[in-house]
């Protein structure tokens, strides 16, 4: 599923307009990225929790030269799925 399909979706089941609903989306998605962006922790009960997670510095390797490349730590999004999320995935409930 994409953006566009769920914005369908998101507008048959609420009986909104593809257009609000393509907007409430857009908020959702901003809000979640500011949230992090700040460093906040975003938790959805019965879903999940989106968080920013430090990265460790690390060597690597370059596949076509197979020279060891220094990557530098970084900051990255993570997502960790709610229980009940996980057991609609596994059961398909």
């Amino acid at each position: 599923m994409n953006r566009v399909e769920l914005v369908g979706a998101l507008a048959q089941r609420t009986g909104m307009t593809k257009v609000d609903a393509a907007v409430v989306a857009g908020q959702l998605f901003q809000i979640i990225s500011d949230a992090l962006t700040k460093g906040d922790k975003v938790r959805i009960d019965d879903f999940g929790t989106f968080e920013v997670k430090n990265r460790a510095p690390r060597v690597g390797r370059n596949p076509r030269a197979n020279v060891p490349v220094n990557i530098p730590a970084r900051k990255a999004p993570s997502f960790t799925a709610h229980k009940t999320l996980k057991s609609a995935v596994n059961c398909g409930k």
